[in-house]
């Protein structure tokens, strides 16, 4: 899928921020820059390496300054903002095109000059090519100088005047020549704070007395409250001088590696990998085309584990385990990534302690965090997914002694005060611990304080329970009664959590009003494979969660109608936090809401037809935010533009679970 915009998507310098790409290498690092170029965000960059995977990243080169000149007049054609807008770099003005589809390029027009500046990303490296295709129409020659902004800091830190670079260059500065370090395959390194980035160009490079720049301004982090304001370094530029009629291509490319690859080899790379994703997926329908390579961008390699996770969202968050288990089946299964599924399973069975999956997994001497109640009875609906689609007899039995476990510790108790009472319902949570996906907590304010017998959770337990029972057949040695308890628990959820007054759910029981608040949660119950509502209250379920939480791009977390709910998210973190949860537009359960409304018009033809006809506006939504992908959240009353993380797994996921379940 093309995205293609024009001059009228960046009328103004606030509208060309509005949106932006992004390319991921599978180790955790990435590249991310708006439609003109600029970095709107802390967190934009030409290359964000990443030196140990998945979560160890360094912003290497944030932004690139690029100089036009033409008969001795200089024209920025590069796009940056900076406090109090001083300066301001306006080369939006010159764009004439920005085009997304294996990767972004961007099309400027300057006194009959045409460049058209392409940035990729290699898969598995941290290397990042940079390419200016030069049209000179000018009758007069021109010179392309860009001046790549340094950073060389963690990811989200703000780079000082005191880090110290160097540069080391081949003796004349140009492609082909031996470096100072007698390599061949680089023409130069840059290093600084104990990092090093080799380059090669075929311009000439031009060495320059470190200058910093510590104003530049983001404005989609002032407006959440985050730091506003960067800094950068320059210490050397690469230029390219054509004649008159000349037609000409700069490129350079920086890597942490001294083995750099070509533009070209780059360039192709990309196309190769994502064709053959497109391909292994299968779909015939563009948007599930691109939501399935924008899949794969979340998949990352582990270090600690020397297997696959999944990074729950850009730019922001890590692996978690609860984001991995329900993005894992649409960003791997849908996709026909069986491996990839097999692997991600494999690492969270070798952390499975007293029963639960971690939530966060280790770095370094950090001991992983196992905060979560429903990412091992989501493991468990994993694996059952995984097995449906591969009948891996072998994997499910590797696997079985884990699932037994997880079953064996909810029912007797493990940490967080996750048990199963008498009912045989699951309750969970206890002091400030927050243990499902509605999981903020502000010092001592628990937004939504969900301690008890969350709906969801004891949705994910009935299926857990029923997917064992059938599983026994794989692994006989196991005699335990799974299917008793399973009619105990479907018995007493049906009993416990139906509300005749408002025709739903409850969402938690906890004898408090939050037993009464309509929330998205309850969805899952009518969506997982194994019901544990009659048909007639799944549909009533489907129904009130359309008229009271449905919007086109994700459910309300929390009816408009309620007193707690929250029309708008943004402002400072406490403001944002007591949003969150309370009526924000989540992408993620709109995936469950499809889901179930095919199930309970039993995936009739007119359901499908209805289902795909709205899941027409998704087309929107992808070219809004992050290009190609799906954010974290809306607003809860007009969800018009992305909130939180622009690119988020589980949202994509949920999403291609609904196609793969309409071919």
């Amino acid at each position: 899928m093309k995205y293609i915009y024009g001059k009228q998507d960046w009328k103004t310098f606030e509208r060309g921020e509005e949106n932006c790409c992004l390319m991921t290498n599978g180790l955790g690092g990435f590249s991310s820059l708006t439609m003109t170029g600029s970095c709107g965000r802390n967190d934009h960059a030409v290359l964000m390496a990443c030196v140990h995977s998945p979560n160890h990243r360094y912003n290497m080169i944030h932004r690139l300054e690029e100089i036009l000149t033409v008969d001795g007049g200089q024209t920025h054609i590069s796009t940056q903002d900076f406090l109090g807008h001083a300066g301001r770099e306006e080369g939006f003005l010159y764009q004439t095109k920005f085009t997304y589809e294996d990767y972004p390029q961007w099309t400027y027009v300057v006194k009959g000059v045409e460049v058209v500046r392409t940035i990729a990303l290699m898969q598995g490296e941290n290397t990042v090519g940079i390419s200016y295709e030069i049209d000179n129409r000018s009758g007069r020659e021109v010179t392309l100088e860009v001046l790549p902004h340094l950073q060389f800091v963690p990811k989200g830190c703000l780079l000082t005047r005191e880090q110290k670079f160097s540069i080391e260059c081949g003796k004349e500065n140009v492609y082909g020549k031996t470096d100072a370090c007698g390599n061949a395959d680089a023409c130069g390194k840059i290093s600084a704070g104990g990092k090093s980035l080799y380059f090669q160009t075929n311009g000439r490079i031009r060495e320059i007395s470190t200058r910093f720049r510590d104003d530049l301004y983001y404005a989609y982090d002032a407006c959440d409250g985050r730091t506003e304001r960067g800094c950068t370094a320059v210490n050397h530029s690469v230029s390219l001088t054509l004649k008159a009629g000349e037609r000409n291509t700069l490129w350079m490319v920086y890597g942490m590696s001294p083995m750099l690859p070509g533009m070209e080899e780059i360039i192709g790379d990309m196309e190769s990998h994502r064709g053959r994703l497109r391909e292994q997926a299968g779909f015939d329908e563009e948007i599930p085309q691109a939501l399935s390579v924008g899949a794969h961008q979340f998949i990352s390699c582990r270090a600690s584990t020397a297997g696959q996770t999944i990074l729950a969202g850009f730019p922001f968050f890590e692996d978690w385990g609860r984001d991995t288990m329900i993005a894992m089946v649409g960003c791997c299964l849908a996709v026909r990534q069986y491996k990839t599924a097999e692997s991600i399973l494999r690492t969270f069975m070798s952390y499975c302690r007293k029963g639960l999956m971690p939530n966060l997994f280790p770095e370094g001497k950090e001991a992983p965090g196992y905060n979560t109640v429903d990412a091992a009875l989501l493991f468990i609906i994993a694996v059952y997914e995984y097995y449906r689609r591969t009948q891996d007899a072998v994997f499910v039995r590797s696997a079985y002694q884990t699932m037994a476990e997880i079953i064996g510790w909810y029912q007797n108790g493990t940490d967080y005060g996750i048990r199963m009472e008498e009912d045989g319902l699951i309750t969970a949570g206890q002091g400030y611990d927050q243990v499902t996906w509605m999981d903020v907590r502000v010092g001592e304010i628990l937004p939504t304080p969900r301690h008890g017998k969350p709906v969801e959770i004891n949705a994910y337990w009935y299926n857990a329970l029923r997917i064992m029972q059938e599983f026994q057949r794989l692994y006989p040695g196991d005699e335990k009664d799974y299917g008793e308890l399973a009619d105990r628990v479907k018995a007493n959820f049906e009993r416990k959590f139906w509300n005749e007054e408002t025709g739903c759910l409850r969402d938690v029981l906890s004898g408090t009003k939050a037993d009464q608040q309509i929330r998205c949660n309850q969805i899952w119950a009518v969506s997982l494979p194994f019901s544990v509502l009659s048909p007639e209250r799944e549909r009533q379920v489907v129904e009130t969660v359309y008229r009271k939480l449905y919007t086109p791009y994700g459910l309300r977390t929390l009816d408009p109608a309620d007193e707690e709910f929250h029309p708008c998210y943004g402002g400072e973190q406490l403001e944002r936090d007591m949003a969150y949860h309370q009526g924000t537009v989540w992408v993620f359960p709109l995936g469950g809401y499809y889901l179930a409304y095919l199930k309970v018009n039993g995936y009739s033809d007119e359901s499908r037809k209805h289902v795909r006809r709205q899941l027409e506006s998704l087309s929107a939504a992808l070219r809004e935010g992050c290009i190609g992908q799906l954010p974290e959240i809306y607003d809860g009353e007009n969800p018009t533009s992305s909130r939180g993380c622009f690119a988020q797994a589980w949202s994509v996921g949920e999403i291609l679970r609904v196609y793969d379940a309409l071919r």
